[in-house]
């Protein structure tokens, strides 16, 4: 009887001990095995517009080196359309900012009905972004509400900038998001003098002109309703754009527009 007993005990152990590796081993594959991954959320969609300026000024060459600069943000997916009159597609809701990248030299800029859905675009709570000669998109008042679009533009009766050549670039606010920890920078571009306007607009950045030994902003920020407004009249050429500094306050501008960190 006690050798039955012993022998039923021996089994018993035998089938726990096989039980118990195995959920060992379940444990250790179960450790093993890499968490889902959390889902990223998708880029933010950027529209650059562009197609039409002032000779001087190379669009074809500025605007991929500006699409290049801004998707080294990986929270950052622009699209480049080549024709301005797309800004009166209904499209643009689709994405989170519109950069002005174009002047109306060649030819008069996007009539009425463009002009009005960037501006309720951007009322409505849209990003906007321009860069350059972009203060001109719609010049000689072609549309008054520009102004206070862009928060300056360019006035021809002042002089346009410093001639071409090295300046420096001075931080403003460091406490700002787009230029928080941005030191300043020298950059070979123009000098631009000729912004006017009178709407409440907040400087981030400026440089000192050469000619006359006036600050004059490099970067600037409002609000038009809900939306986020961020002006640079930097980016005269390829060069300009390739600029470190001016690719960092390039792509914090744009992200700010659209709302990111």
């Amino acid at each position: 009887m006690n050798t039955f007993l012993l022998g039923r005990s021996l089994a018993l152990c035998s089938i726990l001990s096989l039980a118990l590796a195995g959920a060992i081993a379940n444990s250790v594959k179960a450790a093993d095995t890499p968490l889902p991954a959390t889902p990223q959320p998708a880029p933010s969609k950027v529209l650059l517009v562009t197609g039409i300026d002032y000779p001087g000024h190379p669009w074809k060459e500025t605007a991929p080196v500006l699409k290049t600069i801004l998707e080294k943000d990986p929270r950052l997916s622009v699209r480049t359309v080549e024709d301005p009159a797309f800004l009166d597609s209904a499209a643009l809701t689709h994405y989170a900012t519109v950069i002005l990248h174009f002047m109306d030299w060649e030819s008069p800029g996007p009539g009425p009905d463009a002009r009005e859905n960037l501006r309720r675009f951007v009322a409505g709570g849209g990003g906007l972004m321009l860069t350059h000669f972009a203060c001109g998109a719609w010049d000689n008042n072609e549309w008054p509400e520009f102004k206070a679009l862009a928060g300056r533009v360019w006035d021809p009766k002042l002089r346009a900038h410093d001639p071409h050549g090295t300046f420096k670039v001075e931080i403003v606010d460091p406490s700002h998001p787009i230029t928080q920890g941005l030191a300043p920078f020298e950059t070979l571009d123009e000098l631009y003098t000729c912004l006017a306007g009178d709407a409440s607009i907040h400087v981030l950045a400026q440089a000192i002109s050469k000619v006359d030994g006036k600050p004059y902003p490099m970067a600037f920020v409002l609000n038009y309703g809900k939306g986020r407004v961020f002006h640079s009249p930097l980016g005269h050429d390829g060069r300009a754009y390739a600029s470190p500094g001016v690719g960092d306050l390039m792509r914090r501008g744009c992200a700010w527009t659209a709302g990111l960190r």
